[in-house]
Formats: C-alpha cells, structure tokens, sequence
C-alpha cells in the first residue's frame, strides 16, 4: 500500500533524509523509531507532499503526490493545528465536504464519542486542551476511512484512557486491511502493536526488519535502536 524508494531531502544543502527506503503493506503497522531530530517527521512530511524532495513514493499504486493518492490517506500531526474559530464538529463538516463524504454523520459521531468529545462537539478550536485538540485530529483524520494513515508521535499529549482507546484502533485498522505507519520515539508505547520496525538516526534508516525477524535474533527491539542511535552511523 506504501512504497517509498530512496527518499531524500535536503536543507540548504544539509541533508535531512538521505535515501530512505521501506515498505508498509495493507494490514500492517509499521513503527518508525528514532531520537529526536532523526528525520521521523520530515520522512512522513515527504510522503504526504507537504515538502518538496527527492526520490519516489506510491500509495496504493498511485504517484505520492496526485489526487489519487492524497484521497486515500490519512494524517495526524505531531502538533495539532485545528482552526481557532471552528467547533470540534465543525471541523468534521470541514473534512467531510473537502473529501465529498456522503452519510459520515454517524461515523463522526461514533469518533467522538469513542475519544470522549461528543459533549465538546460545540467547543471552539481555541478553546480545547492540546490533548483534545490531538483527539480532534485522529478522528479528522480518520472520518474519511483511509487506507494508509500516518500517525506522528500521536500519543503525546493524550490522557491514559485516550492511549487505550488509540491502540484499540490502531489493531482494528490492521484488521480491515489499512497500512499504518506510526512515528514516535518511545519503543515502549508500540510494544505489542507493530509487524514491521525501523530504525532512523541523521537521516538514514539503520534498521528495518519484521516482528518475526526482531523475535528470531538475539536482540530485543530496545537493544537494536540503542546499539545503532548510540553509535555511529552505519
């Protein structure tokens, strides 16, 4: 559902990403892992067209950056930036007329139901916490079903309750087929929820490798990122 080939993106000629690579197939989670100022966000950024850069990506089979491709994913920020002046279901209408969604009512109401916002659906965007303007942009980004979504360090900033509930939904959009890719660097908050992990550090991916493949060697997931993030480049 993802393909990304040797992806590359430069800052006034400091390299940022440098020939990153990877797949995500329909089903699977992929945990992008690094420490801060690894590339994670700038990777994700590149896919979904919101840099310029170097290098290919495909969504589904379409070019990264056409219509085509932008219809079919989904993409919670790092850093929520909701409208000021828009209520919370406002911001709903807004993305489900920009997606020309049909019968959605239901689906955003269950969304926010699910992360506790349906008493908050006439508060205004400035007038949520940043924990609840997160809560807003995953059921945005998700009220269009998606099939291959982008989470950037989503976990920050959500209450325990809403953590629970966001690994409920990350292991039922596996189940219907959707890829994920999910950039964060707290190993210990994907523990159980990835098939397929990598490693970044300065821009380049050090590691890649499945659940299965992490499981046969003689390394645990936590040992592999603090080997490589520690050291060199390899």
């Amino acid at each position: 559902m993802l393909q990304v080939r040797e992806l590359s993106k430069t800052y006034d000629k400091t390299p940022a990403v440098s020939g990153v690579s990877f797949d995500v197939k329909g089903g699977e989670l992929a945990v992008l892992l690094g420490p801060n100022g690894a590339g994670k966000s700038t990777t994700i950024k590149c896919i979904i067209g919101l840099l310029n850069h170097e290098g290919e990506v495909r969504i589904d089979g379409h070019p990264g950056k056409s219509l085509e491709a932008k219809r079919k994913f989904g993409y919670v920020p790092e850093t929520p930036a909701l409208y000021d002046m828009l209520t919370v279901w406002e911001h709903l209408e807004f993305i489900a007329h920009a997606y020309s969604l049909k019968d959605w009512k239901e689906r955003g109401e269950a969304l926010l139901t699910r992360l506790d916002l349906w008493d908050k659906k006439d508060k205004l965007g400035k007038e949520l916490s940043k924990g609840m303007q997160q809560k807003v942009s995953i059921c945005c980004a998700l009220l269009p079903e998606p099939r291959v979504i982008f989470f950037d360090e989503p976990m920050i900033g959500l209450d325990p309750k809403a953590i629970k509930e966001l690994k409920l939904m990350f292991a039922e959009l596996r189940e219907s087929g959707a890829s994920l890719l999910v950039s964060t660097h707290i190993i210990d908050s994907m523990e159980g929820l990835w098939d397929r992990a990598l490693v970044m550090k300065a821009g380049h991916v050090l590691f890649s490798g499945t659940q299965g493949e992490v499981e046969r060697s003689e390394e645990k997931l936590e040992d592999i990122f603090f080997r490589l993030t520690e050291g060199g480049v390899q």
